[in-house]
């Protein structure tokens, strides 16, 4: 009787929050405290806890639409939203490091952002990432110790307690993995086989030190996708003070001198102005944060200038420091067709390129059905097999996103210019033959029967590391924090040199984290709603 209790509540609530949007939508203000600029994994946790005050009018603004789509909710069905209208659809500028390769880069577009498209994995972060984020911006607020503190109030954490590390009364729902494939466990063996520890969690006590392996944490619930738009903000749908803007592009911040003053935007064809009374929020991602903000008049005042846009500020850091975790799949093919489960990812590691380091600079994910780059695919890809998709956690190469046109609806250039520095090619070579050495280990023996890319009889030939490299998906770095000149936002998150503006997204970490960035973006979010709340005192 409770279940149906349950349905009945939830039909209610989706009710009211329906209809109360409608008429939010309808009956636009003219001016609101908070405008908030995307709705993603950093987006969703800022409206919902600048909308826990009442007396704060909340705007959200989503370039995309909503997430009832079965794509999104089944977890399994995530590859399908790549290169649909729930993805942004970039494309990177042909790479010469890539043997002029154009890589795809997709970004979540929608309610949730990536948080709505992605593989669901909740990675922390390295203690380290976060102790240089620290040092970076000269803020102890966004050391590994504080962030932690973080983490244990927002999860509500379903695997074996770790007081020290995981909560469990927050909004998010924290799984391991369910039920995972044999395969995934065959992963985590054939680790310790290579003296990789094993860990109960791929967070807390594992990413404290040299790395490991284990089952990966998931934001699932109930077999459907708990995005951070769901976890979050939309059970604040019915609340009088938050109003969530779908289908509506943001194509410019408004400034009256320096202050931000509001934003314009586009929705269905009509074109008009909405201002802000404390302050704008810019979520976009870390490839349209850097463009909104240019056609807004703040970044490189030659690079504006080309394309007429008039300088409010000269920030020259806008839309520098591309970072992205570049992969390379390796792929083998099944004795016996084994189904993926869950996500079609369940089990990760953590490991170093070279045994001086102090924390692990590559970043596997076993991927469940084989995953072939463009080019890799020319190898064979097996019927039924499994991939390991070996990535740099802490890439030196560093692209840029620059303004292609003046234009709103015209995407920007995306050079993420992977491999241009030589020691990610060093490491990508220790990548791939980590990922070999695994895939060979004697625990996939009863589970395998040959590697099919590369191919057991091939070198890893840095020929191999340009036609396989792929992106995980992970851009970030486009108006990162810090104190030098090159820095887009201070400790604060606010833009240099203007006021009532701040950036809060993937873009502004100094170096991308390692592991998925789903985590570290709500992080972000956490840290700017609180920095914003104790700033107007709410």
């Amino acid at each position: 009787m409770t279940h149906h209790t349950d349905t009945h509540a939830i039909s209610d609530f989706e009710r009211r929050a329906r209809e109360n949007q409608q008429r939010l939508n309808a009956a636009l203000k003219p001016v609101y405290d908070f405008i908030v600029c995307g709705g993603g994994s950093s987006g969703s946790v800022i409206a919902r806890r600048l909308a826990e005050n009442a007396d704060c009018q909340v705007l959200l603004i989503e370039a995309g639409g909503d997430d009832e789509a079965e794509s999104v909710l089944d977890p399994s069905l995530w590859p399908t939203n790549l290169g649909s209208e729930r993805d942004w659809g970039f494309q990177a500028q042909p790479n010469p490091h890539l043997d002029g390769r154009a890589l795809p880069m997709s970004m979540g577009k929608g309610l949730g952002g990536g948080s709505s498209v992605n593989v669901m994995v909740w990675a922390h972060g390295h203690r380290s990432d976060w102790d240089h984020y620290a040092a970076e911006t000269g803020d102890s607020g966004w050391g590994a110790e504080a962030v932690q503190e973080i983490y244990r109030r927002i999860e509500n954490w379903q695997g074996a307690p770790d007081p020290d590390h995981r909560g469990s009364g927050g909004p998010v729902w924290v799984q391991p993995a369910a039920d995972p494939s044999p395969i995934a466990g065959a992963l985590l063996d054939a680790a310790q086989e290579l003296g990789i520890p094993r860990f109960d969690s791929p967070n807390g006590w594992m990413m404290a030190g040299d790395g490991g392996a284990a089952i990966s944490d998931m934001l699932v619930r109930d077999g459907r996708r708990h995005s951070l738009y769901r976890a979050y903000l939309r059970p604040f749908a019915d609340r009088p003070n938050l109003t969530i803007l779908t289908n509506t592009l943001v194509r410019r911040i408004l400034f009256n001198g320096r202050r931000a003053s509001g934003v314009e935007i586009e929705r269905a064809g009509e074109i008009r102005s909405i201002g802000v009374g404390s302050e704008v929020i810019v979520s976009t991602g870390a490839i349209n944060t850097p463009k909104l903000l240019m056609l807004s008049g703040l970044g490189p005042r030659a690079a504006l200038g080309r394309l007429g846009i008039p300088v409010v500020q000269h920030i020259p850091g806008v839309g520098q420091n591309l970072q992205d975790h570049v992969a390379f799949c390796c792929t083998w093919e099944y004795r016996q067709p084994l189904a993926p489960r869950n996500s079609g990812s369940e089990a990760k590691l953590y490991w170093k390129s070279r045994p001086e380091l102090t924390a692990p600079d590559l970043l596997l994910c076993q991927v469940e059905f084989p995953v072939p780059s463009e080019r890799t695919g020319a190898l064979g890809v097996p019927e039924h097999g499994w991939t390991m998709f070996g990535g740099l956690a802490h890439p030196q190469s560093r692209g840029a996103v620059r303004l292609a046109s003046s234009d709103p609806h015209v995407a920007p250039i995306v050079d993420a210019n992977m491999l241009s520095d030589p020691a990610d090619v060093e490491a990508a070579r220790a990548c791939v033959k980590l990922c070999r050495e695994l895939g060979a280990a004697a625990s996939f023996a009863p589970f395998v029967t040959r590697e099919v890319i590369p191919g057991a009889g091939n070198p890893t030939d840095d020929r191999f590391l340009r036609d396989a490299a792929v992106t995980y998906w992970h851009q970030s770095g486009t108006a990162r924090m810090g104190r030098d000149d090159l820095a887009v936002v201070d400790a604060s998150l606010k833009v240099r040199g203007v006021e009532g503006l701040r950036v809060a997204d993937g873009s502004v970490f100094p170096t991308v984290p390692t592991g998925n960035i789903q985590a570290p973006c709500a992080i972000v979010g956490e840290r700017a709603a609180q920095i914003i709340r104790d700033t107007h005192c709410l």
